[in-house]
């Protein structure tokens, strides 16, 4: 028996896809036989990823959004299904931390951080959600709904509270929404990465901290991108056509440590 994975024909959209865990999906993706269509607020990001796609061998459309526009989901699913004739993939990858600041004390976030962070981790993704599936439920094809959350969901999160809270909320959606559109063949799941290695993370965090952070877990190493773009095409495909509603870590193990790096000047 010959195993293989095969997704042409069908249209995906990924949101975040510029740079980083988005980047690496669509890729993924569109390697499997997808349309992929690239979705991030830099132009130029966009731009260079449907290229790279393109070279590669697949195809992709990009769309330049500022996915806080409570609008642009709703507009950019439709002009998916004008254009494509259909969505059967959404993977909703959208969410950090407030531009410039990794992580403070808890005391020392005002309500505009909170408002910030649980909007780009959980309010966009909804959004785009209910966009997304609204298309897949209409077509009569069921889908998929993917959302990146975090491992930071599976243990305390000091100095990380309000994003770790934030996610974790993604987390129980994915629940919720697996039962909610679950008849109409829509599968729902939550990616959980640990600490990644994007050329953001690898920029922003010393090698010190990223060394300590590979140690830490059972396997000894850090999560590649290209190993989560992987997992969502396993998810995506028909051999993965019983789940729905699982909340997958993909984090070297990590959940399972009794230590934990210190953030660099958060000690």
């Amino acid at each position: 028996m010959t195993v293989t994975i095969d997704l042409g024909g069908q249209v995906a959209l990924i949101t975040g896809a510029g740079a980083g865990i988005g980047r690496s999906i669509a890729h993924w993706l569109a390697g499997a036989g997808a349309h992929v269509v690239i979705v991030d607020g830099r132009g130029e990001r966009v731009d260079a990823v449907a290229a790279e796609i393109g070279d590669a061998g697949g195809t992709a459309t990009a769309r330049c959004a500022d996915l806080r526009d409570d609008t642009a989901h709703d507009r950019i699913v439709t002009d998916v299904v004008d254009q494509h004739g259909r969505l059967d993939i959404a993977v909703n990858n959208v969410g950090m931390l407030p531009a410039g600041r990794r992580t403070q004390p808890f005391l020392d976030y005002g309500p505009e951080d909170w408002r910030d962070i649980v909007d780009q981790n959980l309010t966009l993704a909804a959004l785009g959600a209910r966009a997304q599936a609204g298309a897949m439920v209409a077509g009569g094809r069921g889908g998929t709904l993917l959302f990146v959350s975090s491992g930071e969901t599976t243990r305390p999160s000091p100095t990380n509270a309000i994003y770790a809270a934030a996610k974790a909320a993604l987390n129980h959606l994915v629940t919720s929404l697996a039962v909610e559109l679950g008849p109409a063949g829509v599968r729902v799941f939550a990616i959980a990465p640990g600490t990644t290695a994007t050329e953001q993370v690898v920029a922003a965090l010393d090698e010190e901290y990223l060394d300590a952070v590979a140690a830490s877990t059972p396997l000894r190493r850090r999560v590649e991108p290209d190993e989560l773009g992987r997992l969502a095409v396993f998810l995506a495909s028909d051999l993965a056509r019983c789940m729905t509603g699982q909340f997958l870590l993909a984090d070297a193990g990590a959940f399972l440590s009794r230590t934990r790096p210190t953030l660099p000047g958060t000690a």
